[in-house]
């Protein structure tokens, strides 16, 4: 799959001058650390230990007027009698409160200085950035524990993950016989060696006015920690799925281990692993994103995928998506690509592969129901500009197709599959397709202003 390339600190002095414009004098103002705060605590409450009192304490007072100015001096020596008004502030408050808040120190100390009470005290508890404490049931999460679920997750997928390198013919109008090269990714899904991987990477559609590429010419896979190449050859392919199936003969490899992607949910660790930019098997982190997605590529087909942050780039196609237990989730396919977007990569859902495999495999193709109908959607605007009605306008039959041998006429707007109304081919095509062979659906056409039913029985899509 192509791929677009998105991708002075001022130290405060400790010394400052400022201007006194008051007194038209420079005053240096020199800052200091406070080193004596008990001492300035102890005077700044002797200086005002007498503020707000009415009466002064009894004692013996000097003036002292040396240097002009007045300065009252007590005399200690004389000691007033205190009348014992029974146990102070300080033994009935102050005392308690400090034995206690020592007391619960101690405790605390002693419980969280035996591991055993700690841990019991601290189980189910993480801190958030705020300091707060989070509900009890959480666990805390290691990121040692994450590294080591990765390493695990890559030691046991990697055997099961091949490198292919295609060789393409190339038809052009400047010369012949030219050939052009891509390489891509699979998984082993056999010990004798069957290789799941995407129908793109070996069966090109890519073509322009100058050039054309068809199936390739020539494929050869390279194991994990293993420079030999071996040839493979193409046992079948699914355009409509982007998926096909390839073999090399060889025994004894390591098959993935497949997952169950219904039970996949949004937010969960997930890795993808792939051929990368050619590097060889890479290995690449994220979450799942979202899952059910419906794109489209540039073949026009639509499919529903798991969507993923972790980085898919070219040569990741046809690798897997796997999940913390090593098992494959889905099959990496396709990733939105251009300015301003990053993180948007999608995967074929492993369960619907399955049966696309197992056909694959048995048949060389996928068989699927068939109606033999090409058509056009029309809505509503479409409807009033051409007097129709809303539904699949039934522009060309396959010539003895299902439809056409049951009635079907081009010119007919198909509004209902089953009784079920429609407004498009995706919807028609998701009804047709939830059938099997020779299965009878009903369809409900629109036809010179009248509806009729029209029962058709399912073919083989050739």
């Amino acid at each position: 799959m192509d791929e677009n390339n998105l991708n002075n600190s001022a130290t405060p002095s400790q010394s400052s001058n400022s201007q006194d414009l008051n007194v038209g004098t420079n005053q240096v103002i020199e800052a200091k650390p406070i080193s004596n705060a008990n001492s300035n605590s102890s005077n700044f409450s002797s200086a005002n230990s007498n503020v707000g009192s009415s009466v002064p304490p009894t004692g013996n007072y000097h003036s002292n007027t040396s240097s002009g100015t007045t300065y009252n001096t007590y005399n200690a020596s004389q000691k007033k009698k205190k009348k014992n008004e029974g146990p102070g502030f300080t033994k009935t408050v102050l005392l308690p409160f400090a034995c206690g808040i020592l007391g619960a120190g101690l405790v605390v100390g002693t419980c969280f200085g035996i591991p055993t009470i700690r841990n019991n005290l601290l189980s189910g508890y993480t801190v958030t950035d705020e300091g707060s404490v989070s509900s009890p049931n959480t666990e805390q999460i290691s990121l040692l524990d994450y590294s080591d679920t990765a390493v695990g997750v890559a030691q046991k997928v990697l055997p099961s993950i091949v490198g292919i390198n295609v060789t393409y013919s190339v038809n052009s109008i400047f010369y012949s016989g030219g050939t052009a090269k891509a390489q891509g990714s699979g998984v082993i899904i056999s010990e004798d060696g069957y290789i799941l991987t995407n129908n793109h990477v070996v069966n090109s559609s890519s073509t322009s006015s100058y050039y054309e590429l068809g199936q390739a010419s020539k494929i050869t896979v390279t194991l994990n920690n293993d420079d030999t190449e071996y040839e493979a050859k193409i046992v079948g392919t699914d355009e409509q799925t982007d998926l096909a199936v390839i073999k090399i003969e060889k025994d004894g490899l390591t098959a993935a281990e497949l997952g169950d992607s219904d039970s996949v949910q949004v937010g969960e660790f997930c890795m993808a692993i792939g051929n990368n930019l050619g590097l060889g098997t890479t290995v690449t982190d994220g979450i799942v994103s979202a899952v059910n997605r419906t794109v489209t590529d540039e073949d026009g087909n639509s499919y529903t995928a798991i969507q993923t942050n972790a980085a898919i780039n070219s040569g990741n196609s046809g690798g897997a998506l796997v999940n913390s237990k090593g098992q494959v989730i889905g099959i990496n396919t396709l990733k939105v690509s251009g300015d301003g977007v990053e993180g948007v990569g999608f995967a074929i859902p492993i369960n619907s592969t399955k049966d696309i495999t197992d056909q694959l495999i048995e048949y060389q193709k996928v068989k699927r129901p068939y109606l033999g109908i090409d058509g056009i959607d029309v809505d509503e605007d479409m409807a009033k500009q051409y007097n129709l009605t809303v539904g699949v306008y039934v522009k060309t039959l396959e010539n003895f197709g299902a439809a056409e041998r049951a009635g079907v006429k081009v010119g007919d707007v198909i509004t209902k599959v089953d009784g079920k109304e429609i407004e498009n081919m995706d919807e028609l095509n998701e009804i047709k397709n939830s059938k099997e062979i020779g299965d009878k659906i009903k369809l409900t056409v629109w036809r010179n202003g009248k509806t009729q039913d029209i029962e058709v029985t399912l073919q083989e899509q050739p």
